[in-house]
């Protein structure tokens, strides 16, 4: 997830300020996310749960991403489709769904870790970011495909 981000950044960086806006906060959630999955250069040598405040900064950056895409970036980018022409608006009505089907996987994960201290379901966590994982890296391709349309459209 992080090869494809650098190619983001490298191919639509410092073209818009919302796009590198965008892609900077997608590099904190994956910041996160590789730190509470324990993944490199975040591994867990002790075979333990992650900090609770490391789970609480992950789901805080989680809901700050998802809740951008669909409040201030989505809208953007669909103003910019329409003045873009059909192809553009049918894009974004196909991508749209795609990138909302995440959305409450992402919302749910938020309420069941976000503030939990039972070790029983901190339990689950692994289960959960093997699901989550999968599902936001699909939500960046769709996102992606929406970024080419915006930075067709600003640059």
């Amino acid at each position: 997830m992080l090869r494809k981000l650098e190619k983001a950044e490298q191919k639509w960086g410092g073209s818009h300020k919302l796009i590198d806006q965008w892609l900077s906060n997608r590099r904190t959630l994956l910041v996160h996310y590789f730190q509470v999955a324990g993944l490199a250069p975040y591994e867990n040598t002790e075979n333990s749960l992650p900090p609770q405040e490391n789970i609480k900064a992950f789901c805080n950056a989680l809901v700050d991403y998802v809740s951008e895409g669909h409040f201030e970036i989505y809208n953007q980018v669909v103003t910019a489709c329409e003045k873009h022409g059909e192809t553009s608006q049918e894009l974004a009505r196909e991508l749209l769904p795609k990138i909302s089907n995440s959305t409450d996987f992402v919302l749910d994960f938020n309420d069941k870790y976000s503030a939990t201290k039972s070790e029983n379901i901190l339990l689950e966590l692994d289960d959960d970011l093997s699901i989550l994982g999968p599902s936001i890296e699909n939500r960046f391709k769709y996102e992606d495909e929406l970024l080419e349309v915006l930075h067709e459209y600003y640059t």
